[in-house]
């Protein structure tokens, strides 16, 4: 933290970046105020995870677990509404761990007696969590894509996401599933994963060098898996990408690797409150894979694709095509640096294209912003062309025009 308060690494393209999350946290919040103002949202899902996470919190039952899911509901949430999105299994929660929930519920612990989801500050404080994660997602998005691409692909990447409806509602919306958490989760494990095979190739010990990337690594898939059981297969996915990276260090990737998974176990064990034998049960009865492969041959499921990609971002929606075209014909954007974003998010479009059945929005928004990284890492090749003034006007034209269209839509919002 003090070398990135030195003079020379905080500038104008941080205080920039900062504006702009600024402005994002902002349409969030003003996303909460609206929904504030249309009186009591009991029932929603929002209200579900809080009040199993303010359980755990307070007695000791454990979210996702028989004694949790089975056991009456305050009265402001009917017991035949309770966990309505909740795919149970002997009173297992099937795709989300305790952490989950217990995410939702920590702002409440200042009065957990006290809360009353019908309250405007308590629409704000049941956010927090989630503002938070999309902040810091929206952080981690511009690190790394001016890290892989320079300040026009940190920019162009930032802007695409703080205007992206999608991006604002699943923080702000109480009817949406929370899962920012675990979407931040998901973009830290394969960054995370990538930047570690990179340093592989220093002459140091670098597993123990590495500590801070590992203890990074192992919280990153603790926040995807505990959100999302599988979201877990990208665990093996990352281990097949850091032997990619660095093929001649295959010992160190493989103890890397592990440490992480065993940092992300204990953390996961952690949320269960240390109860092994409830730890063990909700991993048995966990839905680690919901594939079903006809779902990949019916029309229906691409126009849902279609759809949450035209009203997750519509600007996105518009570059995207420029960008597949652009790495198919132009071989100088064919590197590792657009590949990896590019295969990551087809990876879980297919993934979330073939569980039709699941209530959640993990891998939607994952998808959705490994193309912001994608496109953002084209453009940034295309500026640099001879036609770049071109590009970058076209570019800043409809990035601007999709900032005012989406707070244009916030300000009507009522």
């Amino acid at each position: 933290m003090r070398q990135f308060l030195q003079s020379r690494s905080l500038g104008g393209p941080q205080f920039l970046a900062a504006g702009l999350l600024l402005i994002y946290l902002l349409e969030c919040m003003w996303l909460v105020r609206i929904e504030s103002q249309h009186g009591p949202r009991v029932n929603s899902d929002r209200d579900s995870r809080i009040y199993y996470g303010l359980q755990q919190w307070t007695s000791g039952a454990v979210a996702g677990t028989p004694d949790s899911l089975l056991s009456a509901a305050p009265t402001w949430v009917p017991p035949q509404d309770t966990g309505k999105h909740i795919r149970a299994r002997d009173g297992f929660d099937q795709d989300r761990s305790p952490l989950y929930y217990l995410i939702a519920a920590a702002p409440m612990l200042i009065r957990p007696a006290s809360w009353n989801p019908s309250l405007p500050f308590w629409h704000l404080l049941a956010a927090a969590p989630y503002l938070f994660f999309g902040v810091m997602l929206g952080g981690s998005l511009w690190y790394v894509a001016r890290r892989l691409y320079g300040n026009a692909g940190g920019f162009i990447a930032l802007g695409l996401y703080c205007f992206s409806p999608a991006m604002i509602v699943n923080v702000a919306g109480p009817h949406h599933f929370g899962e920012i958490g675990g979407t931040w989760g998901v973009f830290g494990v394969i960054w995370t994963a990538i930047a570690v095979a990179h340093t592989l190739y220093a002459p140091r010990e670098v597993v123990l060098w590495n500590w801070r990337r590992i203890l990074l690594l192992g919280l990153s898939i603790a926040l995807a898996v505990g959100h999302q059981f599988s979201l877990a297969i990208l665990v093996l996915v990352v281990l097949l990408l850091m032997l990619w990276v660095a093929p001649i260090r295959k010992a160190a990737v493989l103890v890397i690797w592990g440490a992480a998974c065993l940092v992300g176990a204990l953390l996961l064990f952690a949320a269960y409150f240390f109860h092994f034998g409830l730890f063990w049960q909700g991993m048995l009865h966990a839905r680690w894979i919901d594939f079903d492969p006809r779902s990949l041959t019916v029309a229906v499921s691409y126009r849902f694709v279609a759809d949450q990609l035209l009203h997750g971002s519509p600007a996105l929606a518009a570059t995207l095509a420029v960008a597949v075209v652009a790495f198919a014909v132009w071989k100088r954007v064919r590197y590792f640096g657009n590949i990896a974003p590019l295969a990551v998010a087809v990876l879980l479009l297919v993934l979330g294209t073939a569980a039709p059945a699941f209530p959640g929005e993990g891998f939607s928004l994952a998808w959705l912003i490994f193309l912001f990284v994608f496109v953002a890492g084209v453009f940034a090749d295309l500026i640099e062309t001879r036609r770049g003034p071109m590009v970058a006007a076209a570019l800043t034209g409809l990035l601007v025009a999709s900032a005012f269209w989406n707070i244009l839509q916030l300000a009507v919002a009522r």
